[in-house]
């Protein structure tokens, strides 16, 4: 068994680490509070998985898990962080369409209308490549923060446990 903190080889079922001390094993998962994403989350699922499948739909899936997980702060993190990232690109990507549409039908700019085009597609990209690597990150067991969303959806996670 090797310590998470420093590493270090530690002989099977030890409690605490030989070279650092830090907890080792089922001590460990409590010492965390339910940040640890191989526990299980209060859904029966490994709290990687449902981490995962908070970004599965977008912000509906977030919103799920929201009210579902009662533990883990890993899973609510994710769910938090895919409500906020997913929900604000989703309402800028509905703008963006309608400005599009309202463009095209007031005025015969082409450049004007090439722009927003473009423009749409940069935050559908924007949208796909994060929702990807989002769930990609949750299942890693990882925490990675959204600029801006990332530390709210921390906040929230920490407040509602």
């Amino acid at each position: 068994m090797f310590c998470s903190k420093c590493g270090a080889e530690n002989p099977e079922g030890a409690e605490f680490c030989s070279k650092c001390g830090a907890a080792l094993g089922a001590s460990a998962k409590s010492a965390e509070g339910g940040n640890n994403p191989g526990e299980r989350s209060s859904t029966g699922m490994s709290a990687n998985v449902a981490g995962l499948l908070c970004y599965v739909a977008h912000w509906i899936t977030g919103i799920v898990f929201v009210l579902i997980e009662k533990k883990s702060k890993f899973v609510k993190f994710h769910a938090w962080q895919s409500i906020m990232t997913f929900g604000v690109l989703f309402v800028a990507w509905l703008i963006l369409s309608a400005l599009i549409g309202a463009i095209g039908v007031m005025t015969f700019s082409p450049g004007l209308i090439i722009f927003a085009g473009v423009m749409h597609v940069i935050l559908w990209v924007i949208m796909i490549g994060l929702w990807i690597a989002l769930m990609i990150l949750a299942y890693m067991g990882k925490m990675w923060k959204v600029p801006l969303a990332g530390n709210w959806a921390e906040k929230r996670a920490n407040k509602t446990s």
